[in-house]
């Protein structure tokens, strides 16, 4: 699975592949969760609030690279690195 980006211990991946809604991977710990790229939703698994937060602030900042990543990948194709927050 692609790490998408990296930033403050989250990691963000999307599979090859996958199923819609369009979504991606955080990792944080031995947390994980999936969240749908457009709206932010949570579809499944969880986070500690402060990395959900975290995660937000950088979908809502990064929202046209996601979409991008995920036509790539859902083409098998390898996705751009997304810069993390700072």
């Amino acid at each position: 699975m692609p790490i998408v980006s990296i930033f403050f211990g989250i990691v963000v991946r999307m599979y090859h592949d996958d199923h819609n809604p369009p979504h991606f991977h955080a990792t944080y710990g031995e947390f994980e969760a999936v969240f749908e790229i457009k709206t932010g939703k949570l579809i499944g698994g969880s986070l500690t609030p402060k990395a959900r937060k975290l995660v937000e602030e950088w979908r809502k900042k990064h929202l046209a690279e996601l979409v991008a990543a995920w036509n790539a990948v859902t083409l098998m194709k390898a996705p751009k690195r997304i810069k993390g927050l700072e």
